[in-house]
């Protein structure tokens, strides 16, 4: 049932790829002729060439050869890069710790750790425990 209800919709559609021109239209002479003129689809011919010329064989196999080199270079430096530290870690935390002290801190930057560290301070000072009540 599905199959012939499919089939009965194609063939209503494939009614609409060849329309008929009402003769009785005072436009249809007309409206036939310009449909007469276009029927073919334009030939290859008939597009336009491309602007640019497509680049010549050779100057696509130095362009792949210019990327091999510089990947080949890439590799080479990826592969110097000591990738696991070796050294021990509380050395290297020391060193880090000696670069980042090395660079000077603004005085504003300054006062505001300062003042954290003074919130804190009061935060934690506020927030012990009350002297045990002696219920004697």
């Amino acid at each position: 049932m599905s199959a012939l209800v499919a089939s009965g919709g194609l063939t209503a559609c494939a009614g609409s790829f060849d329309p008929a021109t009402d003769a009785r239209s005072p436009v249809a002479p007309r409206v036939q002729a310009m449909v007469d003129a276009n029927r073919e689809y334009p030939r290859w011919a008939e597009f336009p060439r491309t602007v640019e010329p497509l680049p010549e064989p050779m100057a696509i196999a130095a362009q792949v050869n210019t990327l091999r080199v510089t990947s080949g270079a890439l590799a080479g430096e990826v592969s110097r890069i000591d990738w696991q530290t070796t050294q021990d870690p509380a050395a290297f935390a020391a060193e880090v710790q000696a670069r980042v002290d090395a660079v000077p801190v603004d005085p504003v930057t300054a006062e505001t750790l300062a003042e954290i560290e003074d919130f804190v301070r009061r935060t934690r000072e506020r927030g012990r425990a009350p002297p045990p009540v002696d219920r004697r």
